[in-house]
């Protein structure tokens, strides 16, 4: 489960629903083909994420259309494992009419996933008199092309990337996590699941894997970036992986230190387990 529109927690089910095609366990873990297609996904996703997303209370946005499975299917048939899409768009639709992640648990199974920013660094940089917090500046993530579904408009909520995450196991609750970081969230959620449901990971390996971030392509701002992008790698991604990786063309991006914080509690029968970040400031309590 994850956050509608304005927000972009679609985008973590895309990926998980285009990936769900591919027999990822069988390419095996930190492989290049995992990467690769987990990187296909994600670009897929996000031309979605830059065309549909928007403030539903302004703009119709598809939503059941984008999370369907045979949408995904549709999209995961145009991966090819042995090369990169040189060109990725947005589907199309069928007519119709600086951040802060925290979970917490308790003894009666009630789990709680929760995430805030400002945005911008300190945000909009203006406090209310006598209140102690900084406004938000989110606005900055509206679009100004006239016709895009998230132009500004007055009382109209921007595009926003906070995304708290929850998944569910034959429909139990089971992981209350989050991925912080912008762009990161969604690519760091899917491979979160993904290290778990296809690699039998830990709550605590599954963020300690290496990671990989890609970066480019459109936006929801209206801005768009030519080529198939940077695929950023962890150090820990294996050597064989990297040159796997760019003999199937991807331009390997440097490790660059944006591959989020991850925080998590896991349901078990009659306890849990709770995992933390490893990359930054972090911790796991129980009482």
């Amino acid at each position: 489960y994850s956050l509608g529109p304005n927000s972009q927690g679609l985008a973590t089910l895309q990926q998980l629903n285009i990936m769900e095609r591919f027999d990822i366990r069988a390419m095996g873990f930190q492989s290049a083909a995992a990467i690769h297609h987990g990187a296909e996904a994600k670009r897929l996703a996000f031309e979605d994420r830059a065309r549909y997303y928007a403030d539903p209370s302004f703009y119709d946005v598809p939503a059941d259309w984008l999370i369907s499975k045979d949408y995904a299917a549709e999209r995961a048939r145009l991966i090819r494992p042995d090369s990169i899409l040189q060109t990725v768009f947005a589907g199309k639709a069928p007519t119709r009419g600086d951040t802060t992640y925290f979970t917490t648990a308790d003894k009666d199974g009630m789990m709680v996933s929760i995430i805030q920013s400002n945005y911008r660094g300190m945000g909009s940089g203006l406090a209310p008199d006598g209140l102690g917090f900084m406004l938000q500046n989110r606005g900055e993530m509206f679009a100004l092309t006239d016709g895009h579904p998230n132009v500004y408009a007055p009382a109209k909520r921007p595009f926003q990337t906070i995304i708290p995450g929850f998944a569910v196991k034959d429909g139990a609750p089971w992981l209350s996590f989050g991925v912080m970081g912008g762009d990161m969230q969604p690519q760091g959620q899917a491979q979160i699941i993904s290290n778990m449901v296809d690699f039998d990971l830990s709550l605590q390996e599954a963020g300690d894997s290496p990671r990989w971030r890609h970066g480019g392509g459109s936006e929801p701002t209206g801005e768009v970036t030519p080529g198939t992008g940077l695929l950023h790698l962890e150090s820990g991604v294996p050597a064989a992986t990297r040159k796997a990786l760019v003999d199937l063309g991807w331009t390997i991006g440097e490790s660059d230190g944006s591959f989020g914080g991850y925080q998590a509690i896991e349901r078990w029968p009659g306890r849990y387990a709770a995992a933390t970040e490893m990359r930054k400031d972090g911790v796991a309590l129980a009482y």
